[in-house]
């Protein structure tokens, strides 16, 4: 008869003397008549080895289990995810066409009014960030309709807001005392905690870009938002003072700065897209980008909103871009012309409208059939004040 028995986490086992043999599904220290003899099928080692790990595996989960119910976990069952050789970001390349979200929003506007969203808005979510009302980790954006005599209400919230104009003319922003109205192309922001409302005298409907950095301030719990006395804020200030006094490399001697962001608040297409072209007859275009301009604050050069970068660029005629990554996941509005965003095994086609993402730190190129132009927007002003950002082309 066999007899096998743990003594201080090593097996000992008992000789069969009918078999005259040990045991073949065992290997470990064999004792007979008090001395020891080595099982040639395994080696000892690699039995005691097992043995512990599964003894040193059960002591660890019981301290797992022990700390956990007072809310604490150990570092080195997680570092290996917390931080990575490269950035690991669950977003995903995505295309949005026009000509699908279109039927869509003119559907959400007979459904409900903008007096009744308050802000009707198709949420645009990265696909691999559903459920999150994000397009990138740190980036919302959707699409917002206002039909002609609608009135999106006066708010304000700790949230900075970007419009960025992709149908119709004749609709206004109202923003700190004045009106603004707006055309295709047109880049206009509501900086943090301003009171703003919009409005469609017009008789047509009018569709824009919103772009706001909801999750970043989530992520810093810095969430405020207060809605207006009235429906629409009192707009003493004459329409285009506020281009008057900063949208000529110019400002009032007076002026002191009370924000970050840029006292300029209507970037109009028209100059951008004249300054474009200049560009393209006066220099060669960039091998990843074309060309491309940043919209800046007047005053201090620096970034228009503190926390959302944004650029205008063209792509000329069958440009054909080198590929191009950053650690900033950037968004794009295709203001004219057609072309692709070319990944690693997938390629998107954008035309007029359009909306793409293209996630942090993976590769892409830019190319044009024809003559392009792109807006964008991305999270670069944050990253660079942290010393984060990288690229690499």
């Amino acid at each position: 008869m066999c007899r096998y028995h743990l003594v201080n986490s090593a097996i000992k086992v008992g000789f069969c003397p009918l078999s005259q043999r040990w045991p073949p599904e065992v290997a470990a220290v064999a004792t007979f008549s008090g001395k020891s003899f080595l099982n040639p099928v395994w080696g000892v080692e690699k039995l005691m080895s097992a043995v512990l790990q599964s003894s040193v595996a059960a002591d660890r989960k019981a301290f797992y289990d022990k700390i956990d119910k007072a809310n604490v976990t150990p570092l080195w069952e997680v570092l290996h995810n917390l931080i990575t050789a490269t950035p690991n970001t669950p977003c995903k390349p995505h295309l949005w066409k026009w000509d699908q979200m279109w039927p869509w929003i003119q559907e959400a506007g007979r459904l409900i009014t903008a007096k009744e969203a308050e802000r009707r808005v198709l949420v645009l979510e990265n696909p691999g960030l559903r459920g999150r009302s994000s397009i990138t980790h740190s980036l919302y954006a959707g699409l917002q309709l206002i039909l002609p005599g609608e009135v999106a209400p006066l708010h304000r919230h700790s949230q900075s807001a970007l419009r960025f104009i992709l149908l119709g003319g004749g609709a206004y922003t109202a923003v700190d005392g004045e009106k603004v109205t707006m055309s295709v192309g047109d880049f206009v922001i509501t900086p943090s905690w301003t009171f703003h409302d919009h409005g469609n005298p017009s008789e047509e409907p009018m569709v824009w870009l919103d772009g706001l950095d909801v999750p970043l301030v989530e992520l810093l719990d810095a969430q405020f938002m207060e809605k207006g006395p009235q429906e629409t804020q009192h707009t003493g200030r004459t329409e285009g003072d506020n281009l008057a006094q900063f949208g000529n490399t110019m400002k009032p001697v007076e002026y002191r700065a009370k924000s970050r962001t840029s006292p300029l608040f209507w970037y109009p297409y028209e100059r951008t897209r004249e300054a474009l072209q200049t560009l393209e007859q006066a220099h060669d275009a960039h091998p990843c980008w074309g060309h491309k301009l940043q919209y800046t604050n007047p005053v201090t050069g620096d970034w228009a909103m503190p926390t959302i970068g944004t650029f205008m660029q063209l792509l000329p005629k069958g440009f054909k871009g080198k590929d191009y990554r950053s650690t900033d996941s950037t968004v794009y509005a295709v203001v004219e012309g057609k072309g692709r965003c070319r990944f690693e095994g997938e390629t998107l086609a954008f035309g007029p409208r359009d909306v793409f993402v293209c996630p942090s730190w993976l590769r892409y190129g830019l190319e044009a059939d024809e003559q392009a132009v792109l807006f964008s927007f991305s999270d670069r002003p944050v990253q660079q004040a942290l010393d984060l950002w990288r690229e690499a082309f």
